[in-house]
């Protein structure tokens, strides 16, 4: 097939097997989508046998390629290339195509399946995330090898990623794309996968713009490989491994191969329709596409053995390509030692000594922002931490997200008056793209070991939620600020002023919302946040001033939830639960409780997710299960207090939509009081009392 492209018989039928390995698959199963595996075959098994330096014996190894599925309901595009080049899946696993217990979900599952980069599904967030992954590398390799010649140093690697129609349309990859762009992301290569087929048949009747236009004004490299150009269907494998060597080559862009194929070639009856996109091809099209592959029609996972030995040499081929990256490596890490010590330490997901003292440490009778807080254990733990890195959604101001004293993370052409770029700078500037940001901070966090964090109002989270539920879902440690957290936010309005949110985003599973009551608690939250290395965490800040409070703990903050002012009378009759800016108004309406004779214990609870972790005894001990008069105070939704107040508790909270006005008024008239909270109290004894 030409001179630069090694390729024989056997890779031919080694494609085709594939293609038939895809059909039985979803035939068995009865459901799944085949059609796009069977006609991505050639590119599938190009990239994972010729193109990407990787190790199947070794998915996680630190010198590979990425690969990033973005079509995933097309898992078997991936799956079959799996099986066929050694990870580990067998025949079996394929014959057990989304079914319980597989390895073969029905899309692909970051660390459920070896070989899987990420959690592909919706779409759009493969092809986001991956900009992510470009983004981690370019950083990486400024950590550990700066000076290094473009291609020479072992922390060079591409990000290669396939799209489809679907994923082209998705708004989050137009965001993504162009800050990729921007970035000028030389080491990423996407894929579009062009065959104009969704589930609603031909992509004419929605979608009919110049993607390669659009692209190009994005600031990548386009290149189209037709294999229809002729009038004749022809698989042009040395045209598309050309593609590749000059995306390869192209150091200053981002690159998309425009890939136009006809979906489900060459089965007979289906291909290009919308039939063979989402549902198996039938006993009798499933025969005519083994027969006009030559295969035996009455043959199920028919795999021949001189095909398979022929595929799993990728085995040897990455043991080779490993070999030769473990000895740059090795020069690498002889000649930079600190780099590499910096290195081991980030590989063992261990702070830096010293992390905890260098804590900015804040003293009661202050009173100061928790946004404002953050942003100063930012500035206090940058100097130590070179792994941390950040910025906001066009917000940097307002969120507090800039750590000072160094450049942005952008090229050096790009600079403005405002911010010096350096390509290995380290403060991110998503502008107005919070879906990107979410998508583009799972990407970092997935591809290697440094710590990223993107800022934008609690209220926009919304736009974020695709992404930061993926995070959720994959347990992976990313990290998103949400300043303005409540009503508080004042005289912007009903508009930007979260109410649901705080409640929305603690129902995703496995997500920790931390809301700290103060500066301290804000220190104490990051330096836990940034200890975890499992599931992704929201950190939410207020945009007021409130006061440095007395007894904050960091073990207690820990533990998502402890007693921060116990009651005064030498009794517990109350317990008034808070969060963030309210816990205030908890510590004084206990101060007022005792005036009274009525012993109210406040609980700080800046993370319920963390305090759901701890002991029954731990627990009990915060919130002792005897005392059933209890009132939460928080300025969101009371919604999900209920297992924590129970039928006689009782809830200061909002219930509806903010308005336009200082925060001051806007607690007062709306009820966010330490009035409101003894009220609450007594009404909550009261209930107590008579149903005894």
């Amino acid at each position: 097939m030409g001179n630069e492209l090694q390729w024989d018989e056997l890779d031919d039928r080694a494609v085709d097997t594939a293609r038939v390995l895809a059909a039985d698959a979803v035939e068995k199963v009865g459901n799944g989508h085949p059609g796009t595996a069977i006609s991505l075959a050639p590119l599938a098994y190009l990239l994972h046998q010729r193109v990407m330096r990787h190790d199947p014996t070794d998915a996680d190894w630190l010198g590979r390629d990425r690969f990033i599925l973005s079509v995933g309901h097309s898992s078997l595009t991936q799956y079959v290339q799996l099986y066929l080049g050694g990870y580990g899946l067998e025949l079996d696993d394929l014959k057990a195509l989304r079914t319980w217990g597989s390895k073969t979900p029905g899309h692909p599952e970051y660390g459920h399946t070896a070989g899987v980069e990420i959690t592909t599904g919706p779409l759009g967030q493969g092809l986001a995330s991956a900009v992510g992954f470009a983004y981690a590398a370019r950083y990486e390799r400024g950590l550990f090898d700066p000076e290094a010649a473009p291609g020479t140093s072992p922390f060079d690697h591409f990000v290669y990623v396939v799209a489809g129609d679907g994923d082209l349309q998705e708004g989050v990859t137009a965001e993504a794309s162009s800050l990729a762009g921007h970035q000028e992301l030389g080491n990423l290569i996407a894929f579009y996968d062009s065959n104009q087929i969704s589930i609603e048949d031909d992509t004419d009747i929605s979608f009919s713009e110049d993607v390669a236009k659009r692209y190009e004004a994005y600031g990548w490299q386009v290149i189209e490989v037709d294999w229809k150009k002729t009038g004749e269907y022809v698989e042009d494998l040395v045209e598309l491994n050309d593609a590749i060597e000059a995306a390869k080559a192209e150091t200053g862009k981002p690159s998309l191969i425009i890939l136009k194929t006809i979906i489900g070639w060459p089965s007979p009856g289906k291909q290009n329709t919308g039939g063979i996109h989402g549902s198996k091809l039938g006993a009798e099209e499933l025969a005519g596409l083994k027969r006009a592959l030559g295969f035996d029609p009455e043959q199920h996972f028919a795999v021949a053995p001189e095909v398979l030995a022929h595929a799993r040499k990728a085995v040897d081929r990455g043991a080779e390509k490993r070999a030769e990256w473990q000895r740059s490596f090795d020069a690498w890490a002889a000649a930079n030692p600190e780099r590499k010590a910096l290195l081991d330490r980030l590989e063992a997901g261990a702070l830096p000594e010293g992390a905890a003292e260098a804590l900015p440490v804040f003293e009661p009778g202050e009173s100061i922002a928790t946004r404002s807080a953050s942003g100063k254990v930012l500035a206090a733990l940058g100097p130590i931490m070179p792994e941390l890195w950040g910025g906001s959604a066009d917000l940097a101001g307002s969120n507090n997200t800039t750590i000072p004293g160094v450049p942005s993370f952008v090229p050096s052409r790009r600079s403005t008056s405002a911010w010096q770029g350096d390509p290995y700078g380290r403060v991110l500037h998503f502008g107005i793209r919070e879906h990107a940001m979410a998508a583009i901070l799972n990407g970092i966090q997935l591809h290697g070991k440094t710590r990223s964090y993107g800022g934008t109002f609690l209220q926009f989270a919304d736009y974020m939620r695709p992404a930061v539920r993926l995070a959720a879902l994959m347990n992976v440690p990313s990290i998103f600020v949400w300043t303005h957290d409540s009503i508080a936010l004042g005289e912007d309005g009903p508009t930007h002023q979260p109410i649901e949110h705080l409640a929305s985003l603690r129902a995703i599973p496995n997500l920790a919302m931390v809301r700290p009551a103060d500066a301290n608690e804000t220190a104490f939250a990051w330096h836990e946040v940034l200890s975890r290395h499992a599931g992704p965490t929201g950190i939410a800040l207020t945009r007021q001033n409130v006061p440095v409070l007395e007894g904050t703990s960091s073990e207690g903050v820990g533990r998502g939830a402890y007693v921060l002012a116990d009651s005064p009378t030498g009794s517990v009759d109350v317990l008034l639960i808070a969060t963030g800016s309210e816990v205030q108004l908890a510590v004084e309406a206990r101060d007022r409780l005792a005036a009274d004779g009525i012993g109210a214990r406040v609980v700080s609870a800046p993370c319920l997710e963390w305090f759901a972790e701890q002991s029954d005894e731990y627990r009990e001990s915060v919130l002792p299960a005897s005392v059933l008069a209890r009132v939460s105070v928080e300025a969101g939704l009371a919604l999900g207090w209920e297992r924590y107040v129970g039928d006689r508790g009782r809830s200061v909270s909002i219930e509806h939509f903010g308005a336009s006005a200082d925060y001051e008024t806007l607690f007062r008239e709306f009820g966010i009081t330490a009035d409101a909270v003894v009220d609450a109290a007594r009404e909550s004894l009261a209930a107590v009392e008579a149903a005894r």
